[in-house]
């Protein structure tokens, strides 16, 4: 007898089958029949996903845990059918720069996510003696600002701490992400702006970020990549012109990918002025043109994944007038397989292409083996979707730990109806299901156990 059976489910090609599943694994799909097993879940009417693969989140964890915190983040991952999230090395304090920071970490996280959990290092002037042995316990790769990160104890990383941290990650076989804005730009026009304005609105902040600042930093990134051989991974592209640096780059060899968020795929500049800072970020969300340009992209197979850059912060801190001054940073790891499938159903965008962007490509970008796909001998990571379920979330809805959300009233057309991590739901009927059980998960990439 094995351990769970997901019956008569549709799958993103379109067919309907089963899924067996024993041990935590799917050892067989299709039209069946099975053995017998001790559960069984009805998967009628649901359509059948990998597991979302959300590799940036800031959880914060430990030292911040007062903005979201592993408990409330990695439940209100399960909502939104995230069963492996990848938490940045800032914003917690201290940051993931030493192997002192990684095992407090680890400490932290211990028996207390909902779903699986990975890790970045960061790389900045204090983390380049490390990386070696940051590595070695398994980060599955090195973040970098290349502008000011808003965290004190993150320092951006600098052009020579730039090159030196790509050709020690070129030598680990890891990959490099930038936050990709020049800081000469957007510290001038953000002074510029101050001096303007006495309290500045959604239009002045999102003129001190332009797209200038992504695009130079991105071009400068990609060269130190390619004159080390460095794995570069351009995280929240917000505009077209970021990716289309990432394609030429590629056609000269240059090992590149690039992801978008779920709020640049949704919202344009017009929505950031109707909601307020609640949807501030940085980069800031683009116009109606570059908003559907990304579209195109992500389509395409261009932009290689989706990650909502998960980045609350407490409502005092964000909920403020002056849109300098309020906290940038979007409450979102609960939405991005709404928004992909939503957005996805009005464009004529495959449900398999939104599969691969939400789970496969980054699977096989940071070697997470075993996961990203619904096949026999991977792990059962599955989100069972209620595709064409129009609904509106509520702050009393969310499971992050405070309820400012730009998402709040927005609609969908596809919901999370159940999250399975390993074979156990735990996520359905809009609740936590089970007690934590995620898992540290490592990169293939640096050996050791998965």
């Amino acid at each position: 007898m094995i351990d769970l059976v997901i019956d008569e489910v549709r799958f993103s090609n379109g067919t309907v089958g089963a899924i067996a599943v024993d041990g935590g694994r799917i050892v067989e799909t299709g039209e069946g029949p099975f053995p017998a097993a001790r559960e069984t879940v009805a998967g009628h009417g649901l359509t059948a996903l990998a597991g979302v693969i959300d590799s940036h989140v800031h959880f914060n964890e430990p030292g911040r845990t007062e903005w979201e915190g592993v408990e409330t983040g990695s439940r209100a991952a399960a909502a939104g059918g995230v069963t492996l999230f990848a938490d940045m090395p800032l914003n917690s304090d201290p940051p993931l720069l030493t192997p002192e920071a990684f095992h407090a970490k680890l400490t932290a996280y211990e028996g207390r996510a909902s779903v699986d959990y990975a890790f970045w290092g960061g790389l900045t002037p204090q983390s380049l003696p490390h990386m070696d042995e940051l590595a070695g316990l398994g980060v599955m790769g090195f973040k970098a600002f290349l502008c000011n990160s808003g965290i004190p104890e993150f320092a951006a990383a600098d052009d020579a701490t730039l090159l030196r941290g790509m050709e020690t990650a070129a030598r680990l076989g890891l990959p490099v992400g930038v936050h990709a804005e020049n800081d000469a730009i957007t510290l001038a026009l953000t002074e510029a702006t101050r001096a303007a304005h006495s309290v500045a609105d959604a239009r002045a902040f999102l003129a001190s970020r332009p797209i200038v600042a992504e695009a130079e930093a991105v071009a400068r990134a990609l060269l130190l990549a390619e004159e080390t051989g460095c794995r570069l991974h351009v995280v929240h592209a917000s505009c077209a012109r970021a990716v289309e640096l990432v394609l030429d780059a590629r056609l000269r060899g240059v090992d590149a990918t690039v992801e978008t968020c779920g709020h640049y795929l949704h919202f344009c500049d017009a929505d950031v002025a109707r909601i307020g800072t609640a949807a501030k970020c940085a980069p800031p969300i683009r116009s109606v043109d570059e908003r559907e340009a990304l579209w195109r992209f992500l389509a395409g197979g261009e932009i290689d994944f989706v990650a909502s850059d998960h980045s609350p912060a407490p409502p005092e801190m964000k909920l403020k007038s002056d849109f300098l001054s309020a906290w940038g940073g979007i409450n979102g790891v609960s939405f991005t397989l709404p928004i992909l499938l939503s957005g996805a159903a009005t464009r004529e965008m495959a449900v398999e292409r939104a599969e691969e962007a939400l789970s496969a490509a980054a699977a096989r970008r940071y070697g997470f083996a075993g996961k990203g796909r619904i096949a026999p001998g991977y792990d059962a990571d599955i989100v069972l979707v209620a595709m064409e379920q129009r609904y509106q979330p509520t702050a009393e809805t969310l499971e992050t730990r405070h309820r400012v959300c730009p998402y709040l009233g927005e609609t969908f057309t596809a919901r999370v109806a159940r999250t399975i991590l390993r074979g156990r739901t735990v996520w359905a009927d809009g609740r936590v299901q089970s007690a934590p059980s995620g898992r540290f998960v490592r990169p293939a990439t640096t050996g050791g156990p998965q």
